[in-house]
């Protein structure tokens, strides 16, 4: 799979993966979380990679859930995607996986950085839930 947003380097011992969304502050939709999970899986398949390390630029880590990509989208289509299986498999990765956090981690954005292992935050990130203040349950 070759990756359009998400960029990926393997620096022996450590596998690290940039979300490269910054005209939307890494907004999470489906093409990143899948390549997102492609990239990980791949690293947890090689015995030269012994942890993993996410992270996104100095403005965001991740804005949460891609909102463009949802809108128009009614709640079965919704469920039909099947969004939460691509959660599943992040949180299948048995190998250590650091998110490193500058800027906003809102909404899906936190959700995965909490999927992670550790956080290392910045004096500059800005975690979040706001989709709690429109009556939404956070997704993942």
């Amino acid at each position: 799979m070759s990756y359009e947003q998400i960029l990926v380097f393997a620096e022996e011992p450590v596998g690290r993966i940039q979300l490269n969304r910054p005209k939307a502050l890494n907004a999470l939709n489906s093409q990143l979380m899948a390549e997102l999970v492609d990239a990980l899986q791949k690293f947890e398949r090689d015995p030269a990679i012994r942890c993993l390390l996410i992270h996104g630029d100095e403005r965001a880590f991740a804005a949460g859930a891609d909102i463009k990509e949802m809108a128009g989208q009614s709640a079965i289509e919704m469920y039909q995607r099947d969004f939460i299986s691509l959660w599943d498999a992040v949180y299948q990765i048995k190998k250590p996986i650091v998110a490193a956090v500058s800027g906003f981690a809102l909404g899906g954005g936190c959700e995965l950085a909490m999927a992670c292992d550790i956080i290392i935050a910045s004096e500059t990130a800005r975690f979040g839930q706001p989709e709690i203040n429109l009556g939404v349950l956070p997704g993942a």
